[in-house]
């Protein structure tokens, strides 16, 4: 099998998930990978031990830029790179997670007439999803409601798939309080905007240095990305003896663990680990991603009270002071805690892969 597309990690983990699925049902399985040059799925994908092959493509820019001009020639190039790698590897069956480098590989298999899957994360569809959709064989998603972009009779609702230790996490809290270095009876807000960071979830920290500190029952860790981490390390709140500032979260599964309500952007991926977590949650979209698909994801927890959203724009004003209520409202944190956790699906990777096996087995 070829797994095709990433360019983030919202796209790259759950097909990682899915290969490791796949394995553990098939070991036999020979599995190949296909990403963007230069993007996150280069590296993350060796280190889970499958190969890769690398297209010269990026999106097309939504704004006026000359690497717009240079779009064509990556295309027709990573076309063609994607039929000798096709060529090459005979495939079985191709799967698309959505991200630059799945449209090529796809557009050649559903060309060839190898079965083909993709596997959309969000409950706005990406584009390069949406183009495929009439051309694949199935299509495996996240949300509920999602004939207004995909053929009905190809839907399997399946949910996300998730990294394995978020999943398989047994840790208590006395073992997460001590890979942070704090407390592990005391109250505790997590923030990620994910490892590259989000700048105005940092903002908001860098602006609550009195409300934090006037809290000390609170403590908070803070990954801020490692892009951001040099500018907000010196800042008031980064000082205060309650609040751990990270580059970058490695053990995701003990945040979780610690945490009581987790502030983050609504990016796919963040939501079904929360769901799994079971954990209260402050959503804050990205308003830098294709057609607000982050706000819509939100929206679809927010409307079941299994989450608030917070619009980017108040993030600033309202973000800590929503959190540190929630903290203190067991209630109402309970509510969102048993709202999120019916929404989690445990089996995701497992049912996508079971999908793939089938399609191979009648093709």
């Amino acid at each position: 099998m070829l797994i095709s597309g990433g360019g983030t990690g919202g796209h790259v983990f759950p097909a990682i998930a899915i290969a490791d699925a796949i394995r553990a049902l098939s070991p036999e399985a020979s599995i190949r990978f296909v990403g963007a040059k230069g993007k996150i799925e280069m590296e993350k994908v060796p280190q889970a031990g499958y190969p890769i092959d690398g297209l010269w493509i990026s999106g097309f820019q939504r704004s006026l830029s000359l690497r717009n001009l240079l779009f064509p020639v990556k295309l027709i190039l990573s076309l063609w790179k994607a039929y000798r790698i096709v060529q090459r590897f005979k495939p079985q069956l191709v799967i698309g997670v959505g991200g630059y480098a799945s449209g090529p590989v796809l557009e050649v298999a559903t060309r060839l007439r190898i079965p083909t899957l993709i596997q959309e994360q969000n409950s706005y569809a990406g584009v390069t999803n949406r183009i495929l959709a009439h051309k694949v064989s199935k299509i495996c998603v996240a949300y509920p409601g999602m004939e207004r972009f995909f053929p009905a009779d190809r839907i399997i609702f399946t949910g996300n798939p998730v990294r394995k230790d978020i999943l398989l996490n047994k840790a208590d809290k006395v073992t997460a309080a001590a890979e942070f270095r704090l407390n592990p009876e005391k109250l505790t807000m997590f923030i990620s905007g994910g490892s590259l960071g989000a700048l105005s979830l940092n903002e908001a920290m860098e602006a609550s240095a009195t409300l934090i500190s006037s809290h000390p029952e609170i403590q908070v860790i803070w990954q801020s990305g490692k892009a951001y981490y040099e500018r907000f390390s010196g800042c008031e709140t980064a000082s205060l003896p309650n609040v751990r500032l990270l580059p970058f979260v490695s053990r995701m599964d003990l945040a979780y663990t610690l945490a009581d309500v987790v502030i983050s952007r609504a990016g796919a991926l963040t939501i079904s680990e929360l769901c799994l977590a079971g954990k209260a949650a402050v959503l804050i979209p990205s308003p830098n991603v294709a057609e607000d698909h982050q706000t819509q994801n939100a929206r679809s927890l927010a409307d079941k009270e299994a989450a608030v959203l917070i619009p980017n724009d108040q993030a600033r004003s309202e973000m800590i002071k929503t959190a540190i209520n929630l903290l203190h409202n067991s209630e109402v944190r309970q509510r969102l805690s048993e709202n999120i956790q019916l929404l989690a699906r445990p089996d995701a990777a497992r049912d996508i892969a079971l999908e793939a096996i089938n399609l191979i087995s009648h093709a």
